[in-house]
């Protein structure tokens, strides 16, 4: 299987599995080796007492969309650390979408940086995380 389709493989295993992102409406919408990028509405439930998204709303979809991007060489691979900066208020109705963009990755251990932009293409917040592969795959490959 060449990297492009054990990526989205890899992709399809782990979004069927994902509940959290599902009933929340992320929506992957590309992924490729070392790269993901989803999407989500901010619904009127997400927002938080100042009326603006939540910002723990903002962190999964960075952090999901971060998984994607790292799981994507079909190596069981988890967060070993992250960090945000909230850089702009986000409003009901609007439209988020999440980059995540590999590094480095040296042994088993990579670094991401994942953008999420408003539906003005504003950036509203900076995601970096640290990613540790662990033993196991997702999809079996036959080989």
């Amino acid at each position: 299987m060449n990297p492009q389709k054990l990526a989205e493989a890899t992709a399809q295993t782990m979004y069927e599995a994902d509940a959290c992102s599902r009933a929340l409406g992320l929506e992957l919408k590309e992924v490729r080796p070392g790269y993901a990028r989803m999407q989500m509405n901010v619904r009127d439930d997400f927002l938080n007492g100042h009326g603006i998204c939540h910002g723990g709303l903002i962190f999964t979809l960075a952090d999901s969309t971060f998984a994607f991007a790292c799981n994507s060489y079909n190596i069981n691979t988890v967060a070993a650390g992250c960090s945000i900066e909230f850089l702009r208020a986000v409003k009901g109705g609007d439209r988020l979408t999440a980059e995540a963009t590999e590094q480095s990755l040296t042994g088993r251990t990579g670094i991401y940086d994942i953008r999420v932009t408003n539906r003005d293409e504003e950036t509203v917040a900076m995601f970096r995380g640290k990613s540790s592969q662990i033993k196991g795959n997702l999809v079996a490959t036959g080989s």
